[in-house]
């Protein structure tokens, strides 16, 4: 299958060709796409290298998918042109995330809603896409009615700059500032731009997401994001009201049959997730399971998983491998 991985130098394009390989999606010819200045270099990807093409260049070299992870606009520009020429999108930005004629996929969550007419998919947020894995099967058995959720992301969400950002800033080096204000030793409330109603960006892609995923609009969301100084993966403290009652017994038997899911809950013993231990896996973990004591049929709980890998990469190329499943590419 020729695969095309659009943003491949970025951080999450370098993801994606790592989790290619990892996978063992049956990749047989590599189009590595970028900007007209990366244009040239070479990446690797199972040992041999692979030079750098434009996007028209790619179009013309007719792959069966092609992996978007280069922004908003470059993929509002590219990703139709890609779906023209009969090319499959899988697109990584936020560009058609809320876009009605466009799915917004978790595979174990509504990857069957799919069809061979879908030319561009959505990938959704990676905060929302490590909650709505767990929300889910709880939805299904109690009902949700409303969720508070604060993240505590890492800089690797914001990309190479916040990284050296953070780095730099370790090292006492003057560097290129991803952000408004340093991040070592610091917490940043602010994650995209403020809209007019004060919250950001990014707090209403998990609100309107959510709801566009689990396919249910009556789910109410209220998000609080912030960035911290981590690089393993983002962090979710999340607060769940159900219309049914439950017993915690049920909701970890519920969460431990889960697919993708990942039980991290003895804290007699310190062991709750954290983004060190989730860093380069693909599963979303879950612990400090509790009950919310103030209100009735109300849970609390942390959720942690690699941003790079179930909330970006990998999760791209499990819509990729269902759509391989069905013979669609």
């Amino acid at each position: 299958m020729k695969v095309a991985v659009v943003g491949a130098t970025g951080l999450v394009g370098t993801k994606m060709l790592q989790v290619l390989t990892e996978r063992n999606f049956p990749v047989t010819e590599l189009i590595p796409v970028a900007s007209e200045k990366s244009v040239g270099k070479e990446v690797t990807f199972k040992g041999k290298p692979y030079k750098v093409v434009n996007a028209d260049t790619a179009i013309s070299m007719k792959p069966d998918v092609a992996l978007f992870s280069a922004g908003g606009s470059t993929s509002l520009e590219w990703a139709p042109k890609f779906a023209a020429a009969g090319i499959t999108v899988i697109d990584n930005s936020s560009a058609w995330r809320m876009d009605p004629t466009k799915k917004l996929v978790v595979p174990e969550i509504n990857g069957k809603t799919l069809t061979p007419e879908d030319k561009i998919i959505a990938n959704p947020n990676c905060s929302t896409i490590q909650m709505v894995l767990v929300l889910n099967p709880l939805h299904q058995q109690y009902k949700i009615n409303r969720v508070v959720v604060s993240t505590y992301q890492s800089v690797t969400g914001t990309g190479v700059k916040a990284v050296d950002q953070l780095m730099n800033e370790r090292k006492g080096i003057n560097g290129e500032m991803a952000y408004a204000h340093p991040i070592d030793l610091n917490v940043i409330p602010q994650i995209d731009v403020f809209l007019d109603n004060g919250y950001t960006k990014e707090e209403m892609k998990m609100v309107k997401e959510t709801t566009k995923i689990m396919g249910d609009d009556t789910i109410r969301v209220t998000a609080t994001t912030v960035r911290i100084p981590v690089i393993g993966g983002h962090s979710e403290s999340v607060n769940i009201a159900f219309d049914k009652e439950f017993e915690l017994k049920d909701i970890r038997n519920i969460l431990e049959n889960t697919a993708g899911v990942i039980v991290v809950d003895d804290p007699a013993n310190a062991k709750y997730p954290m983004p060190k231990d989730a860093h380069e896996k693909d599963e979303v973990f879950v612990g400090r399971i509790r009950r919310d004591e103030t209100q009735p049929k109300t849970l609390n709980m942390w959720i942690v998983a690699d941003n790079l890998r179930k909330g970006a990469a990998t999760n791209a190329v499990q819509i990729a491998e269902y759509l391989h499943q069905q013979k669609w590419i």
